[in-house]
C-alpha cells in the first residue's frame, strides 16, 4: 500500500511542476527562454542549500557558471541567484568568498545579474557582509531583504546609503516572534512600508510578490516616485497578471528554481503564506485550461 506521505508528496509534484523548472540545467535554460520569448527576465536558482561536501559546493559554483555563460549565449537577459550556504558557508566563510568571487567574475564576462538570496536569521549577518564587501566591485550584484523580519528596516536604511540593490520578498523561513513577525497582516504591513522606502530612497530594486494589493501600491508609487525597479515572481505563479504588468510598461522577471532538491522548497514555500497555496492551485488549474 502506498504510504500517505508518498501520495501528497506525488500530489505535491504534480502542482510544483508549474514553478520548478526541472532536474537540469537544461529545463532551467529552457524556462528561461521561455520566460525572455514572454518578454520576461529570468532568474536562475539551483535549488538546495547548507552544503558541507566540498564536491557538491564545487559543481554548484560550476553550474552558476556554466548558466551564467548560457544565458548570454542565448542572449537571455537576467541572471542567477544564489542562497550562500550552497556556494560553502556551511564550510567556512573564507571558502564561500572565494566561490562567490568566480561567479561574480563569470557574470561580469556576460554582463548578467548575481542576487544574493536571504536565509534563516542565522545567516541574515553574514550575507549582508559580504554583499557590502562585494558589491563595491560588482554593481550588477544585489541582496534579497525579508519583510517578516523586524530588523530590516535598519539593514534597509543601511544598505540604500551604501547604494545597494534590494529584492524585497515576504520571508520564508520560520523565525522566532523575538525578531520577527509572525501574522499576515503585520508582515504585509512593514512590507508596504519598506517599498515605500526603497520608492522615495533606493536605487535599483526588485519587488518580489504575488501579492495583488502590494502590486498594485507599487504600481501608485511608482507613479510618484520615477525609479528603476521590477516585479520579480515565481515562475508558473500569476501567469494572468504578467503580461498585464508587462503591456503597461513594467519590467517582470521570473524566478526560476531547478533541481532534484524540490521537495523542501516546495513544502517551506507553502508553509511561507498560506496563500501560496490558493495561488498555486489557481495557477495550476488556469494551465490546464490554456
Amino acid at each position: 500500500m502506498v504510504s500517505v506521505t508518498r501520495l501528497m508528496e506525488k500530489a505535491l509534484m504534480g502542482i510544483a511542476k508549474q514553478w520548478i523548472a526541472g532536474d537540469t540545467i537544461n529545463d532551467a535554460l529552457n524556462s528561461a527562454r521561455l520566460s525572455y520569448k514572454n518578454r520576461m527576465n529570468a532568474i536562475i536558482n539551483k535549488l538546495g542549500e547548507y552544503h558541507t561536501s566540498k564536491k557538491i559546493v564545487s559543481n554548484t559554483v560550476k553550474e552558476y557558471q556554466t548558466i551564467l555563460s548560457s544565458l548570454r549565449k542565448s542572449r537571455v537577459e537576467g541572471g542567477v541567484s544564489i542562497k550562500l550556504t550552497q556556494i560553502g558557508l556551511t564550510r567556512n566563510r573564507k571558502e564561500c568568498l572565494q566561490n562567490l568571487r568566480g561567479i561574480i567574475k563569470s557574470a561580469s564576462t556576460t554582463h548578467e545579474f548575481v542576487w544574493l538570496d536571504m536565509e534563516s536569521s542565522d545567516h541574515t549577518d553574514e550575507t549582508i557582509e559580504i554583499y557590502q564587501r562585494l558589491f563595491t566591485r560588482y554593481e550588477r550584484l544585489g541582496i534579497a531583504l525579508q519583510a517578516n523580519l523586524k530588523r530590516t528596516k535598519n539593514d534597509l536604511a543601511d544598505l540604500i546609503n551604501h547604494g545597494g540593490k534590494i529584492r524585497l520578498v515576504k520571508g520564508a523561513y520560520k523565525e522566532n516572534a523575538r525578531i520577527a513577525f509572525k501574522s499576515k497582516k503585520e508582515v504585509d504591513d512593514n512590507y508596504i512600508r519598506l517599498m515605500k522606502v526603497l520608492f522615495k530612497k533606493g536605487n535599483e530594486f526588485g519587488i518580489a510578490t504575488h501579492d495583488s494589493v502590494i502590486i498594485n501600491g507599487a504600481i501608485s508609487l511608482s507613479k510618484k516616485y520615477e525609479k528603476k525597479f521590477e516585479f520579480q515572481m515565481l515562475k508558473g505563479i500569476r501567469n494572468e497578471l504578467k503580461p498585464k504588468l508587462i503591456q503597461k510598461g513594467f519590467n517582470v522577471s521570473e524566478y526560476i528554481p531547478y533541481g532534484t532538491n524540490w521537495l523542501p522548497y516546495s513544502i517551506r514555500r507553502m508553509k511561507e503564506r498560506k496563500r501560496n497555496i490558493l495561488l498555486l492551485g489557481s495557477s495550476f488549474i488556469h494551465s490546464q485550461r490554456v
